[in-house]
């Protein structure tokens, strides 16, 4: 089957295809080294199936990697396509999550596990707009003696896709699986590396498969439908329950403009109800 656009690796349902299936154990290492720049020998990938019901979700980590590394580093992955203004908290949630929940009740704090965050967002995050560095790196460290670090238990990473410049003659495997992230349909250059090759072989397979392309194209707008609820100042459960209100007016032949008043919704919102 000839393939008439790839699909897009920045939507979190196709980045976790790629990098979080079963067959991606040795392109997810290859990844994770080029950002950490650690010796990552070893990875078991939490390869829990994506339900259609899961696209329509905004449940945390439905649709992030996770992972076990070295087995004894716990590891998140979140790829987000759409600027969440809460994302350092959110990031830092993952983080507090997987480091409480590697130890069980009344075990020792020594058996505690290292945790690592990766996020990568195709926005400019606000509080790193000075920065130009596309990937910067987070720990707990001293405010006079910045080389100091409390401890290395924390590691956060944060890959701005926008700050990647096509332009750059940068050649590392960081930016290589960056260019592919962000321009997929670039043709493979000599000399990449296998998982590279692989990764962008399970993205073709993708998009030749008319299911993938319909759950694909089904996360994408109901991503891109919250986006616009977001855009228009409306919080999404403070709009499903203006929106169940001017159902209840309409079923009681209340004015539409004593709805649109009522509620603050438009028109065209109350006619569709």
């Amino acid at each position: 089957m000839r393939i008439a656009k790839l699909l897009n690796p920045k939507l979190d349902y196709v980045f976790k295809r790629i990098f979080g299936s079963n067959e991606s154990k040795e392109i997810t290492k290859d990844f994770l080294r080029a950002v950490t720049k650690e010796n990552i020998t070893d990875i078991e990938l939490d390869c829990n199936p994506i339900t259609e019901k899961d696209l329509y979700d905004d449940k945390l980590g439905i649709l992030d990697i996770k992972a076990k590394l070295n087995n004894s580093i716990n590891c998140n992955i979140e790829m987000q396509i759409v600027d969440r203004k809460n994302i350092e908290k959110r990031i830092l949630y993952y983080w507090s999550k997987m480091y409480t929940g590697s130890i069980k009740k009344g075990e020792n704090f020594e058996k505690l596990q290292k945790g690592i965050v990766v996020l990568i967002s195709d926005y400019n995050l606000d509080n790193l707009k000075e920065n130009d560095n596309y990937m910067t790196k987070w720990q707990i460290r001293e405010e006079k003696t910045p080389k100091l670090i409390l401890t290395d238990v924390l590691e956060i990473y944060i890959i701005e896709l926008r700050k990647v410049s096509k332009e750059s003659k940068e050649n590392t495997s960081l930016k290589a699986w960056l260019d592919f992230i962000n321009n997929p349909e670039e043709k493979p250059k000599m000399g990449d590396k296998e998982e590279l090759i692989k990764a962008r072989e399970i993205l073709e397979d993708m998009s030749r498969t008319k299911r993938e392309r319909y759950l694909a194209e089904q996360r994408e707008k109901w991503i891109m439908d919250k986006h616009a609820i977001h855009d228009a100042g409306y919080d999404k459960g403070l709009y499903d329950s203006k929106m169940k209100i001017a159902q209840k007016l309409k079923e009681k032949n209340i004015d539409i403009d004593i709805i649109m008043e009522t509620t603050g919704l438009t028109k065209e919102e109350i006619e569709k109800l």
